[in-house]
């Protein structure tokens, strides 16, 4: 059997974590089977499907390395075959044209509510044969009114619908452009689709889709329906959450495959594994064991896994990363240390890119100020015979390497009779502008001879100039 899976944004907004984790499992679905993994953009919605929203989804999967093996194909550039579909079961009596009016299908409504039954269209337009005069018609799909529908959800289990409960789906509107259940239906017939993996909004939709499907002739492919993705307070996860949007992740300084990890997790497990490479997530993802109950997002663990791939990864993929975000703070890398260099020396401190830029930019830029708590305790008159004998020994310093370095800190410290913290403290604060850097030798090599006693000369005037 040939796996084929697709991911079907709507393009009215950015690629958000719930579509981004759908996407993910789709992807995985068909990665595992050596099937074939189709980006289609669901953009028959005109009034709220913009450019910038399509972008935004291509730009996220990018990002988050789910290639597609087809597409992106575009719904608004298929309606020619919509028409077609339409037209075929018109001619075969699987579809009607409805003439009720807005005004009649109001008064249907309130009645049915009034005696407290489900809200449905009563198939009254069923057997007419004739146009109404000044109405143009929507049209319908004829539902079958007797026997079920019913489907081995991957995720679920079985799941089955009574056709009685089921009304005359509208799937095209009076200005002829077709509805979303229409739509989809006709294109994963079209793209071959073989399973769908989606969430679990779209249970209901789905007895429908397989009826117009069987009306066509065709055999259903298979679908899960995943849970949704909870809040910490219990409710659907939404920008009230915090951040949702896939690419807020990368501003907010995350690795895509610190999200990706996240993601798989957030309904699905393999054992206690909490740990897993793309490898990995491929060869042990079962749709079969997504849990049937909804996740819940934990920003917490998303921290403490971004740390874990900060720690763990390749030094220069993580450089890669976080040179995009030096460039966020007007940072030219190549303006200082090799941002690989940067990475080993700051990964144990930073949980993201965003503080592990942040807490580099001295190595890049001289500080306009000193930290004022840092300054106060340590850029002191008392500090200044320790500074001035630093500034002496690293002037002639030959070989900037952490070794000789180090060497000459601790040499400095016995000649002034202080422990290396009383000698390495001010010095820090004196380069780094704060009371927090990586190790003393590290920092300096970073730094490069020629900025160290720049900045040792300007915390030297500092001191002088609070003496006035």
């Amino acid at each position: 059997m040939t796996h084929r899976t697709r991911f079907a944004p709507s393009p009215t907004g950015h690629l958000h974590i719930g579509g981004a984790r759908t996407a993910l499992f789709s992807w995985l679905y068909a990665r595992k089977h050596g099937g074939t993994f189709i980006l289609r953009i669901e953009d028959t919605d005109l009034e709220r499907s913009t450019v910038e929203s399509v972008n935004a989804i291509l730009e996220g999967m990018t990002w988050l390395g789910l290639e597609y093996d087809e597409g992106p194909f575009y719904q608004t550039h298929r309606f020619d075959r919509y028409r077609e579909v339409m037209e075929q079961l018109l001619k075969e009596g699987h579809a009607y044209r409805c003439y009720c009016t807005k005004e009649e299908l109001d008064e249907l409504r309130a009645g049915q509510m009034e005696r407290k039954e489900k809200p449905r269209y009563d198939g009254r337009c069923r057997h007419r044969s004739e146009p109404r005069p000044g109405v143009l018609p929507v049209i319908r799909f004829r539902n079958p009114t007797e026997g079920e529908v019913a489907w081995d959800d991957l995720v679920r289990g079985r799941i089955a619908f009574q056709n009685s409960e089921l009304d005359d789906l509208i799937i095209a509107r009076s200005d002829g452009t077709p509805t979303y259940n229409f739509t989809v239906v006709v294109d994963d017939l079209d793209m071959k689709i073989s399973h769908v993996i989606r969430g679990d909004d779209h249970v209901n939709n789905t007895p429908r889709q397989i009826n117009i499907l069987k009306a066509l002739g065709v055999e259903p492919p298979r679908y899960g329906h995943v849970p949704m993705i909870l809040g910490a307070d219990g409710a659907r996860l939404s920008k009230r959450h915090g951040a949702v949007s896939v690419m807020q992740y990368r501003d907010e300084g995350y690795l895509p495959e610190a999200l990706l990890n996240y993601l798989v997790r957030l309904g699905w497990s393999h054992g206690d594994q909490e740990i897993f490479s793309v490898d990995e997530m491929i060869e042990y993802f079962d749709a079969n064991a997504i849990n049937h109950s909804a996740a819940t997002f934990n920003p917490d663990k998303l921290l403490w896994l971004n740390h874990h791939y900060l720690m763990h990864s390749d030094p220069a993929h993580v450089a890669h990363h976080l040179r995009w975000h030096l460039g966020r703070l007007d940072i030219d890398p190549t303006e200082g240390p090799d941002p690989v260099d940067v990475v080993v020396a700051q990964r144990e401190r930073c949980k993201t890119l965003v503080e592990m830029a942040q807490a580099s930019r001295f190595f890049y830029r001289d500080f306009d100020d000193y930290d004022p708590k840092s300054a106060q305790k340590y850029l002191t008159a008392a500090s200044v015979p320790a500074l001035e004998a630093l500034r002496r020994h690293l002037a002639v310093v030959q070989s900037w390497e952490k070794e000789s370095l180090h060497t000459v800190l601790v040499a400095t410290g016995e000649e002034m009779g202080l422990k290396l913290g009383a000698v390495a403290q001010p010095l820090r604060v004196a380069v780094a502008g704060t009371a927090v850097s990586p190790p003393m030798d590290v920092t300096l090599h970073l730094l490069g001879q020629l900025r160290t006693l720049n900045r040792i000369d300007r915390a030297l005037q500092y001191i002088e100039a609070k003496k006035d």
